[in-house]
């Protein structure tokens, strides 16, 4: 499989086990879970995209942002954040850095400067750990630019953080007297 052919799987499989499952009539567990090889022939069978277990092991670990996992066994795989679904993905409350990033586009920015960030049609407002990757994320939508967000305050002020297997943080909201817009 070619990178062009592993970025269109990775975005179905996302597709699915994000925000659309039904599309193929797969159900996830209240995890997010869905069975590998009912992902694979229910996909077929819808006619949506045909592909094997060899493809979807390369997606999941080659996929420079680990959005997908395995369970131990090998034989389920779920997202491991941004679900519009309902699921619970069962992270546990940690400690976050002093400071955490989000990457965004000039558009947006008076908006989120009033408002704070909001999950929208998410679970969760995804946080970086890094500008790096704020960055990479930012420029999704156009030139990013770099919010650091005030995480220690936040917590000390009573709001509960989650953190992925991939090193995506995790917060209902954040209110924006905790943002602070990086300079250029």
């Amino acid at each position: 499989m070619n990178e062009k052919e592993e970025k269109s799987l990775s975005k179905y499989v996302s597709l699915i086990l994000r925000h659309q499952p039904d599309l193929i009539r797969i159900i996830p567990d209240t995890q997010g879970w869905v069975l590998v090889d009912e992902l694979i022939t229910k996909s077929k069978e819808s006619g949506s995209k045909v592909f094997d277990r060899a493809q979807l092991e390369q997606v999941v670990h080659n996929n420079s942002k680990q959005r997908f996992e395995f369970d131990e066994q090998g034989k389920r795989i779920r997202a491991r954040q941004g679900h519009s679904i309902t699921v619970d993905l069962g992270y546990s409350p940690s400690e976050p850095p002093q400071y955490l990033y989000h990457g965004t586009v000039e558009k947006v920015l008076t908006s989120i400067m009033q408002e704070g960030l909001q999950k929208q049609q998410r679970h969760h407002v995804h946080l970086s750990p890094d500008t790096e990757t704020a960055t990479m994320v930012g420029n999704r939508r156009g030139k990013a630019l770099i919010l650091r967000i005030d995480a220690a305050a936040m917590q000390q002020d009573g709001h509960t953080f989650y953190v992925t297997e991939n090193k995506v943080w995790l917060c209902e909201a954040v209110p924006p007297q905790y943002i602070k817009l990086l300079d250029a």
